[in-house]
């Protein structure tokens, strides 16, 4: 099919949303957005097709060559291993007064199709999309998807960013307690022994339980932070453990926003913690969902899986002798929770 045409002025603010990219049909499809329709998707992927949107399919090319027309590069960004509430701070911190929180646009996974030698050029130009805002004293917040942390060094190597994770304990308990975590760990088994490998990474025996599988996805999604990390040296990071924010909420988002540049008045901070956004289910918001049960949820996986969890943990420990990267990872996470 023939790219439709460019919207007019589409670059001066975040109305149309760099939302997917195929690099092989060189196409970008961008779709119409306003701040309300900013602020209650809880992902910008496909899943948004939900309700019908006007869509632009144009050409990529295009695109790129108009993107280096935006002068703002400064979004902030939040990246994480997945399940560890980042879809919950990102909303959060969305409602603090000057931010448009942006959550996990497609085109960010897509960035990793792109063919390496060009993934740069791609990479600024998305960089500076996901920058526009709808005033210029509002600040965009990009919260990816956990596998693009892969990208990090890509699109934020000069940012201010948010590292987010669990300990493996809880991690692994967490995946444990949901039928669907559980579906998509075993989904995913494949593709993240082969995302380790390309970084030097072999663990052998992670078949034998859930809990190992669930073991392997946190090394994989940890040591690409950490990776992340080490090749960002010019980067802002701001980690945090999860369940450590979950026990003062308060302090948190104000310290992320002290991170991020935010005004954040304290006692605005506590209206929108003490607001509905810290009882629902942040992916969707018409189930209850709390700090409260997520802590009885994982003391019931826990102690369900307690001899499959002790064992995957000890996996753990025993490769990251040979494993820096794991190792570092191991170390901050018992240093920080």
């Amino acid at each position: 099919m023939s790219p439709q045409s460019l919207p007019d002025r589409w670059t001066e603010d975040a109305g149309w949303l760099a939302q997917a990219i195929d690099p092989k049909a060189r196409l970008i499809r961008l779709v119409r957005m306003d701040e309300p329709a900013y602020r209650g998707a809880s992902f910008l992927d496909d899943r948004m097709f939900a309700a019908p949107l006007e869509i632009r399919l144009a050409s990529l090319d295009e695109a790129i060559a108009e993107a280096a027309s935006v002068e703002r590069d400064d979004a902030r960004w939040i990246f994480h291993i997945g399940h560890v509430g980042s879809t919950l701070v990102a909303r959060l911190l969305g409602e603090l007064l000057g931010v448009l929180s942006v959550r996990e646009p497609r085109s960010l996974r897509d960035l990793g199709f792109v063919e390496e030698t060009e993934r740069p050029k791609v990479a600024e130009a998305l960089r500076r999309l996901m920058s526009r805002s709808f005033a210029p004293d509002q600040v965009a917040l990009v919260k990816a998807t956990s596998f693009v942390s892969e990208q990090a060094a890509l699109l934020a190597h000069r940012a201010a960013n948010l590292f987010m994770y669990a300990s493996p304990a809880n991690y692994i308990a967490g995946i444990l307690a949901g039928e669907n975590s559980v579906k998509e760990l075993t989904a995913l088994h494949a593709v993240r022994a082969a995302r380790l490998r390309r970084r030097g990474i072999e663990l052998a025996g992670y078949e034998r339980s859930d809990a190992h599988r669930a073991a392997a996805a946190w090394a994989c999604e940890m040591t690409s932070l950490e990776s992340a990390a080490e090749a960002m040296p010019d980067a802002s990071i701001l980690w945090a453990d999860f369940d450590v924010m979950l026990a003062d909420m308060d302090r948190w988002v104000g310290q992320c926003a002290a991170h991020f540049g935010f005004a954040a008045p304290p006692d605005h901070v506590a209206q929108v913690i003490a607001g509905p956004l810290m009882r629902r289910y942040s992916k969707a918001l018409e189930y209850d969902y709390s700090p409260s049960l997520r802590a009885d949820l994982l003391e019931e996986a826990a102690s369900r899986h307690r001899v499959d969890i002790a064992n995957a943990l000890s996996a753990l420990r025993r490769d990251a002798a040979s494993i820096p990267t794991l190792a570092r990872a191991l170390e901050r996470a018992e240093r920080e929770s």
